[in-house]
């Protein structure tokens, strides 16, 4: 990609080291160095009450890839929206995507100050793709898609990604309200990708973990039931297998059986013509 023709983000806010952030705390679950002490002693705590985070953080990331290969590949999506997006770690969104379709345009949102300080690791790109950044709130859905609309043709398919960032919007109208909000904006034939935390599998210890975040972490978050999962996918048509598991969603076939189902639930939903 030519350094010249890059976006450039704006300049860095100041980061507080002395509060634990999501994104640094799912850094360091995930084996990466962008994180401080406070993040990691709360993912320590988190990790006392429920011991399979660290696999949960994993699952997560590995139904990234399974689901953006099913999007660039299978479905032929060649736009993709990753809100919430992280700190860079390997097989971001971009990288898979373009690793099966090289012309693959993906934008990236987040407003985390330590993301955005690492927003360079996003902005590399195939020569016949592109990538871009964007700091804003997934709360202002116009905001993020009049963003967006610099790098991507939104009246053609795009694929909305949104893992492990709509459990931080804790009243269930105002989920459903950003993800309507955000389809409305795009064309038939789009999909939404969602990874959501439940206390389907491990029960009162994903529970207590939760509430651990909450005493020490922010943003806040919540957890919901595959149910409610499933309707924030309202007036979408589900893929196979729906919403389960993110080890259950189209896993890699092994001789071993199906893998252990975790607590981060998942589904992908395409919009139907003349929605």
């Amino acid at each position: 990609m030519d350094d010249s023709r890059a976006p450039h983000p704006p300049p860095v806010p100041e980061i507080d080291t002395t509060v634990s952030h999501s994104a640094r705390i799912w850094d360091y679950w995930l084996g990466g160095k962008e994180n401080y002490a406070v993040d990691r002693e709360l993912g320590d705590q988190i990790a006392a009450v429920l011991p399979d985070i660290v696999e949960q953080a994993r699952a997560d990331r590995l139904f990234l890839g399974r689901a953006v290969r099913f999007l660039a590949g299978e479905a032929g999506v060649r736009q993709f929206l990753d809100i919430g997006t992280g700190l860079p770690t390997a097989d971001n969104t971009h990288e898979v995507a373009q690793r099966v379709a090289p012309d693959a345009r993906v934008v990236y949102v987040d407003n985390d100050p330590l993301v955005l300080a690492h927003a360079r690791a996003l902005l590399t790109s195939t020569p016949e793709g592109a990538t871009d950044y964007l700091d804003a709130d997934l709360r202002e859905a116009e905001t993020v898609l009049r963003g967006a609309r610099a790098t991507l043709d939104l009246t053609e398919p795009v694929a909305i990604t949104m893992l492990g960032v709509l459990w931080h919007i804790t009243d269930d109208a105002e989920a459903l309200d950003i993800v309507r909000r955000l389809m409305a904006g795009t064309a038939p034939g789009s999909y939404l990708a969602i990874a959501h935390p439940t206390i389907e599998i491990t029960g009162e210890r994903m529970a207590a973990a939760i509430r651990e975040w909450n005493r020490f972490g922010k943003p806040p978050g919540i957890h919901r039931t595959p149910r409610q999962i499933e309707n924030l996918f309202r007036g979408l048509e589900l893929v196979e297998p729906g919403v389960v598991s993110c080890t259950r969603w189209r896993p890699e076939a092994t001789p071993f059986g199906e893998p252990e189902e975790m607590d981060q639930f998942c589904g992908v939903a395409r919009k139907p013509a003349g929605s």
